[in-house]
This record gives C-alpha cells, structure tokens and sequence, in this order.
C-alpha cells in the first residue's frame, strides 16, 4: 500500500549533505590559514615599521638638535607643512589615545620605546587628529612626529582577491569530489530501484579501482542473479502446479455431472472446482512475470469494459464518472487486471447484509498525476488491518471461514500497480466504505 511518509523540515540528499561538509571543512581551513600568515607577517611588518619611525624620530631629533632656537623654529615651521612627515611641539594640554589596540600595535609600540627609550609615547591620535604619532623629548622640550593619518596594521584589504579566489576554488572542488565521492552510491540507488521495479538484470560495474565499491558493486550484482533465478524459479514452480491441478480438476467436473444424480449436489460441486480453478488464475496472475510495455490508454474505456461483465443489479451496481478523453500510461490488459480484482472484492465484502454492493468509479488530477478513486459503500475494514489488506494470503474478513477466495486479489491489485508505474493507496473512506486510490502518469 502506497503511503506518503513525513519528510523532515530539511531534507538533504547525500550529495548536498557531502558538499556543504566538505566546503565547510576546506573553507575553514583557508580562512585559518590565511589568519596564520597574517599573524606571521605581523611581527616582520612591526620590526620593519619600528625601524623606519625610530629612524624618522632619530632624524628630526638630530635636525632640531643641532640649531638654535630661531633656527629649531624655522624647521618646525617647515616640518609642520609636511604631507608625509609632521613635527611639532608637544604641549601639557595635549590629549592623545594609546596605539597599542591589537597585537600588531602592541609589538610595534614596545619595539620603538625599545629604540627610543622607555619615556616614547605612540599613540593613534592626538588633540582629535588620527594618525600615527611618536613623542620624543630633546633636552626638556617634548615633541610629536606624526606620519601618515593611516595607521599601519596588517589587514585583510590587501589579501581579499586571494582569500575570495580561494574560497571559489574551495567550493568549485568540494563539488567536483562530492560528485566523484557519490557517483558509485547514485548508480547503486538506481539498480536499487530497478530491482525493486522487477528488472533482476541490473549490473553494476565490478572493474572500479575503489576496493570498497567493487566488492559492493560485486556482491550486489550477486544478490540479483540470485533474485532473477528465484523469480524464474518460482513463475516456472506456480506455473507447472496450475497446470497439473487443472487437469485432474477438469476430469473431476466430468465425472460430477456423469456420476452424480442428485442435481444439487452435482451444482455443488462445479462450484467447488470453478472455485478452485480461480483460486489458481489468481496463483498465475501474482506470479505474471513484471515487464510492461506502457503506452497511453483510454482510462475511462478501460473502466468501463470491464464493469460490463459485473452489471448485475442483484449483486453490484457500478457508477463510472471518468471523462472519455483522459488517458494515462499504462497497459490495456494489466490495467483491466486492477480493476476486475477491485470490482471482485467490491462486490463480495463491500455492501450491508441483503443489499446490492454500490461502487463509485471517479477521479481526480493532481498535476501530471491522475488519482482513480474506486470506492464502496460498505462496512470497510478495521484501521488495524489496513496496511495488511495487500499482504498475499491475508484477508480481512475474520468471519470468512468457508475460503471463498485466495486471499490474493488486494496482493495482486498492489502489484499490478507497481508494473505499471504507478501509486497505491487503500483507506476507509470519512463517511462509510473502503476508498482505493491508484495514481497513474497523465499521458498528454
């Protein structure tokens, strides 16, 4: 029986699922990389920057050193209209900020107060204006060097065209091995799906350098061999068994109606071996071999020939409500298969003690599905038993002691379904009765 099972809220093939961990996984590697050169960069790039300052700081202090003092103010006049390089004096009232905010600036601090003396004083701005600035003293007199109004640091900036090229090549290859990684799982989920489809001659290739994969694809190929010979066997066994029972069962009618005088006995028992000899067309329709040849097939003219043979008012009345045009993909003979067995049960379980079975033939489309709802108006069957009902042998009717059937007709409906593609679903209906919806390709 066809049952439509809750799928989580995020539903991920394996495909998907091996991507996203993958590029996680060589995403973060890059990153971390990338953290760890620029952490290793930093200390060449501070001693670097430190030494260039210290040698700035070293130059003007020289060069205000050694003039006077209407000279030291002409140099500061002159420094102060500088773009690249500012000095000028420190006053007590000046307000400036730390420089030491990260690692980098850290490093670079201490390595010019190692160069310039304990008392040097870097900060990132002063008095509001940001820049790199490094007081230093000349005699009793303090002064600021300012450089450019960046600070240096080491950033990501310089690097980004590397790190998003990077992260392109990391998604575009976690792909590429997803795709390689699964391609021997999607192959084996298709020949899955043909062996549960029927078709036993599914073969997987045994040549794959992959170890693992080969002695799966190996075994696999086993296990349909396997199946194929058991499927054969078992047509052939069913097969020569109905053929050596209708033999001895046709001589027995005979002998009944030539030997037999009373003549209810004798109707007795022709009921009795026409029961047994459909007991053994249902045997043969279940063990039918699966292969089809589907092709677009007038549903309604299907439905209809064959309620013909069931239009008796004393026992069933069928209602057909199926539009002459529709078609779907099916197979003629396989597709009246379904619905005899259908209408059989119908008629033997589905009405009320004394009264004819009613059974309603209807449908509906659900995009390029369509649903053919066949349905009575009788007791139904308990819920418990519904998902056995298509269980071969099982019957649904506790009372039926006197066997009246194989107990295959649901069995042989679910798998006749199965050949031609399509969907089985068997419930009770809201308001009385058991409601069999068969969901078919809609053939244009």
């Amino acid at each position: 029986m066809y049952t439509d099972p809750a799928k989580p809220w995020l539903a991920l093939n394996l495909f998907w699922r091996t991507f996203a961990l993958l590029a996680l996984l060589l995403s973060g590697g890059v990153l971390a990389w990338q953290q760890t050169f620029k952490v290793l960069e930093a200390e060449p790039r501070a001693l670097e920057s430190a030494q260039q300052l210290a040698g700035l700081v070293n130059l003007s202090r020289v060069a205000l050193a050694d003039t006077d003092s209407i000279n030291r103010v002409a140099v500061l006049s002159s420094l102060e209209r500088s773009e690249a390089v500012r000095v000028r004096v420190a006053e007590a009232a000046d307000r400036w900020q730390a420089y030491d905010t990260n690692a980098f600036a850290k490093r670079l601090a201490a390595e010019l107060r190692g160069r310039l003396g304990p008392n040097t004083v870097v900060a990132r701005s002063v008095n509001a204006e940001p820049g790199l600035w490094v007081r230093f003293t000349i005699g009793e007199d303090s002064y600021w060097l300012r450089t450019s109004a960046a600070p240096l640091s080491v950033s990501l900036s310089s690097n980004a065209w590397w790190l998003l090229l990077a992260l392109i090549v990391t998604v575009l290859g976690s792909a590429l091995i997803t795709r390689l990684i699964n391609q021997p799982l999607r192959e084996l989920s298709f020949a899955a799906h043909r062996i549960r489809e029927g078709e036993y001659d599914s073969c997987l290739d045994e040549s794959t350098r992959t170890s693992e994969i080969r002695e799966v694809n190996m075994g696999f190929n086993r296990m349909a061999r396997e199946l194929a010979k058991m499927e054969d066997d078992r047509t052939v066994m069913l097969a020569g068994i109905s053929h050596d029972l209708r033999t001895p069962l046709a001589r027995l009618r005979l002998e009944a109606e030539m030997s037999v005088p009373d003549e209810q006995a004798r109707q007795f028992m022709a009921q009795d071996i026409d029961q047994l000899d459909a007991i053994i067309c249902k045997f043969m329709d279940y063990a039918r071999p699966s292969e089809l040849q589907l092709q677009p097939v007038p549903l309604a003219e299907v439905v209809e020939r064959e309620a013909q043979g069931f239009r008796d008012p004393e026992q069933i009345r069928i209602r057909v409500l199926i539009p002459l045009d529709l078609r779907v993909w099916a197979d003629d003979t396989e597709l009246g298969r379904v619905l005899l067995n259908l209408f059989e049960n119908a008629r033997r379980y589905g009405h009320a003690p004394g009264l004819p079975t009613l059974v309603e033939v209807s449908h509906s489309l659900q995009g390029s599905w369509v649903a053919l709802q066949v349905r009575d108006f009788g007791p139904g069957v308990p819920p418990d038993k519904l998902s056995r009902l298509t269980t071969p042998f099982f019957r649904g009717d506790a009372a039926r002691t006197a066997a009246t059937g194989a107990g295959l007709g649901l069995a042989i409906v679910e798998k006749s379904v199965q050949r031609l593609g399509g969907q089985l679903e068997i419930s009770n209906a809201p308001d009385g009765g058991l409601l069999t919806v068969i969901r078919f390709q809609k053939a244009s």
